[in-house]
């Protein structure tokens, strides 16, 4: 269950103040380095929510490989890194090595992002007493963060592929008159998966079945724009559901996590972060091998399917502008439940009880299960017209067998 407060209801008491967490301080200043204009004080590469999610588990796997080089407790992401000695500075190694990725993309930050950076990284630094164990945690960090940049060279980032429009029935259409342009997503070398097409879903409903109409006639229905049919409460959860998917849950995950303030930390932020950049890499290639067409273009041709069951509307229009990328599977679903459940994974528990709120609001959802804003995510695209449900439902899947097999090959304890 969830409770549901809205900005005239109540404001969110002020965070208490912590000491500083270096793995949360650098997790906050990745994201908004990357995130998109508007939503934080810092200037912003306006990075595309699937490039954010690549360039996130970067930051985080090597500020795991940075600890875990000196605590030594878990086996390494990248098993090549050296041991580092166990007294050097985890705080010097946290700060390189999220800074050092950060400032090592290609393309590089611009210039402000990066200065702010620079300043962020020298008072950190500076924070921490001169000596042996100082320049051992630096070296350490580097070394993280050297080995992740090399091993995500040539990677397939920023590549040519792109969405291709299909023809006839079923085939997506660009409804924006836009092509998504970080479609090459979808050919990215995996970060724990053996490929991109790993966990490739079963594909949306056949337009002739009786479970095609279900799903068409319930967004028909909940998803068009002023939908009468659609609660009050069922639009605020809709339009909370709007915002980054990786700015809000790395936020929701630095005000519930646990841990030592270092490695148990840093180990739940690179599964969570990992985790939701493969449900992506695997949601876009199954995007491109399906190419289904999105609810508005499926209900405005619904009188020419076939299918007797789905009475077209050629006036119909969703809730928001749908994406510009073909409908299944979902990718907001698969990163949240990519992201929730490999932090889960971390935890070992679903069971957290928490509250988000929507970033520029005081909008706020509370939740006593992270499987609860999964499912409120499945829902939301549904009500906001812009997905059918087995879109969603199938992303969710896909979600959950990513962090399953994330837990069985990486980031295990040692002995």
């Amino acid at each position: 269950m969830f409770v549901l407060a809205l900005a005239v209801v109540m404001l969110l008491p002020a965070a208490p103040a912590r000491a500083a967490e270096p793995v949360l301080d650098w997790n906050a200043r990745a994201v908004a380095a990357l995130l998109a204009a508007g939503t934080t004080p810092m200037p912003n590469l306006g990075q595309a929510p699937t490039v954010q999610a690549l360039h996130m588990a970067m930051t985080q796997g090597a500020v795991y490989d940075a600890v875990n080089s000196i605590d030594k407790s878990h086996e390494p992401y990248l098993p090549a890194l050296a041991p580092a000695p166990a007294s050097a500075s985890k705080d010097a190694a946290v700060a390189t090595a999220a800074y050092r990725v950060l400032t090592g993309l290609t393309p590089a930050l611009p210039a402000v992002p990066r200065g702010q950076l620079d300043v962020a990284y020298a008072s950190d630094l500076a924070a921490i007493p001169d000596g042996a164990a100082k320049s051992a945690g630096i070296a350490a960090g580097a070394a993280a963060a050297g080995a992740m940049l090399a091993a995500r060279t040539g990677d397939g980032r920023y590549g040519s592929f792109t969405f291709v429009a299909g023809g006839g029935l079923g085939g997506w259409v660009p409804t924006s008159g836009v092509i998504d342009p970080s479609a090459w997503v979808a050919r990215v070398r995996p970060f724990v998966l053996e490929s991109q097409s790993q966990f490739r879903t079963d594909g949306p409903q056949a337009i002739s079945s009786a479970a095609y109409a279900q799903d068409y006639n319930e967004v028909k229905r909940l998803g068009r724009l002023e939908s009468p049919y659609r609660s009050e409460r069922q639009t605020a959860i809709a339009l909370f559901h709007t915002a980054s998917p990786i700015e809000l849950w790395n936020r929701t995950l630095r005000e519930i996590t646990t841990g030592d303030g270092s490695v148990e930390q840093a180990r739940l932020f690179a599964m969570a972060t990992m985790a939701g950049a493969d449900s992506i890499i695997n949601t876009w290639d199954d995007k491109a091998f399906w190419n289904f067409w999105r609810p508005i273009t499926a209900i405005r041709a619904g009188d020419a399917d076939g299918n007797p069951a789905t009475a077209g509307d050629p006036n119909w229009i969703s809730q928001i502008p749908s994406p510009p990328y073909p409908d299944h599977p979902s990718g907001y679903t698969a990163v949240t439940t990519g992201m929730l459940l490999g932090a889960a994974e971390a935890m070992g528990t679903k069971h957290v009880d928490f509250t988000v709120q929507r970033p520029g609001t005081t909008t706020t959802l509370h939740y006593r299960h992270l499987d609860e804003a999964v499912r409120d995510v499945v829902d939301a695209r549904v009500w906001l017209g812009i997905h059918f449900r087995t879109a969603d439902v199938h992303s969710m899947v896909l979600g959950r067998k990513v962090t399953r097999w994330l837990n069985k090959h990486y980031f295990r304890e040692v002995n």
